[in-house]
């Protein structure tokens, strides 16, 4: 119950009132009639040896001497005695459970000295020194248990607190990184797309009477890179409002029934590196000249590296579209040799241009695109950079990753370059 109580006044103003109860039983039991009657005088003394428990917790060591004090002088009246001197014991045990070291001490030191002189004016029988000198080291030793228990919970509860506040740390950055990655991802997705809608969309008016059939492939480009942000832009809504419980293949449990059939529970992978051909074909088709080359032989990639890989050549490609006057990119993928037990060389990806190497007039951007290609390449142990290329010329996007044995082969990015380069789009 005295755990509960918040204020140390009450606590030890409660104990002192239970301590006055105890010690009040002799004065109101009837005594025998060849002793002296209990007075109100030795009422009041023993009052006086109680009192000083109510400091007992802000000055542990001048209460216990208060008490002494009072006993001492109690000592030689012939007033009734008290089976157990409550007051004391209390007193001792809290200096041993919240005093200092050098209260401690002084108690030790002085207190087993003080209990055999008051033995010796007593009684001095040997039975009574060894109850006063059991009494005194079990009170102390439950005193110092105590403090030792105390810490143990403080520590404890210290931890605790400590782990709990790393928990909500590492969530808080968890949250932080996976909000970055949903930018990113979203940043590449669009942007991507947006730039292509607007390069499309410029040239269209422009041939609409002179070539037709070049203004419908225009608009065409238009719609299916609009159909495909969307696309993409469902499937990270989806992952986001994903609920574990729900049924992935419709809601009314019918495999391709209901909207989710369509839209919502429809998962499409993410790009690979079997996907640049295609890249590479839907910028070709805003009338910006783009050529993919491979240098090496391809190797087996994890599929976070790919989406990586893939990612920065996108970014690299849309900032050609909404920022330079180039007409000419080159994408380079070159694999290096092999260079350990575990480490199966690099790869380098370069995507340069033959602008300016400046932005075109009045154009803006947020460098959140560099920033992204960065973080990707930092996620994988590589770097990235970008600027103008080696002459003044151009602007060159360049990404190096180290690489990790992960199969033996690589036979599907072997495949997939190798129809690119027959079908005239790669050249190794």
């Amino acid at each position: 119950m005295l755990h509960r109580i918040r204020s140390p006044w009450a606590v030890d103003a409660l104990i002192t009132a239970v301590v006055q109860v105890a010690v009040t039983i002799p004065f109101v039991v009837p005594r025998s009639a060849d002793v002296p009657p209990a007075t109100w005088a030795f009422y009041g003394m023993t009052t006086l040896s109680v009192l000083p428990l109510l400091w007992r917790s802000r000055a542990p060591l001048a209460c216990l001497l208060a008490i002494t004090v009072a006993g001492f002088v109690y000592l030689p009246m012939d007033g009734p005695g008290q089976p157990m001197p409550y007051s004391p014991l209390v007193a001792i045990f809290t200096i041993a459970a919240q005093g200092g070291a050098v209260q401690r001490r002084v108690t030790v030191v002085l207190g087993l000295p003080l209990v055999a002189v008051a033995v010796a004016l007593k009684t001095n029988t040997a039975r009574e020194y060894l109850f006063a000198f059991f009494l005194f080291s079990m009170v102390y030793v439950l005193g110092v248990l105590a403090r030792t228990r105390q810490a143990y919970t403080q520590a404890v509860e210290a931890r605790a607190a400590a782990l709990e506040r790393a928990r909500e740390q590492e969530a808080a950055r968890a949250a932080e990184r996976e909000r970055a990655r949903i930018a990113r991802e979203m940043h590449d997705v669009l942007s991507h797309a947006v730039s292509l809608m607007v390069v499309q969309a410029e040239a269209g008016p422009l041939v609409v009477r002179s070539d037709p059939d070049r203004a419908e492939a225009a608009f065409d480009a238009i719609a299916g890179a609009g159909r495909d942000a969307m696309v993409q832009l469902r499937r990270m809504l989806g992952v986001l409002k994903e609920n574990p419980g729900e049924n992935h293949s419709g809601r009314s449990g019918h495999p391709g029934r209901g909207e989710d059939a369509g839209h919502g529970s429809r998962r499409t992978p993410q790009p690979t590196l079997a996907g640049l051909p295609g890249l590479v074909d839907q910028v070709r088709r805003t009338g910006l000249s783009v050529v993919l080359l491979t240098e090496g032989e391809p190797q087996s990639l994890a599929a976070d590296v790919q989406v990586t890989v893939y990612r920065v050549v996108q970014e690299a490609l849309t900032n050609v579209l909404k920022h330079s006057d180039a007409r000419n990119v080159t994408v380079r993928l070159a694999w290096g040799p092999p260079g350990g037990d575990r480490l199966s060389g690099r790869l380098s990806v370069t995507v340069a241009d033959d602008g300016s190497g400046v932005r075109k007039p009045g154009g803006k951007g947020s460098g959140r695109g560099l920033i992204g290609i960065r973080e990707r390449a930092a996620a994988h142990g590589g770097t990235a950079s970008a600027g103008p290329g080696p002459d003044g010329r151009g602007y060159r996007v360049c990404l190096r990753l180290p690489l990790v044995v992960s199969s033996p082969a690589a036979s599907a990015v072997q495949d997939a370059m190798q129809g690119a380069v027959e079908a005239g789009e790669t050249t190794t």
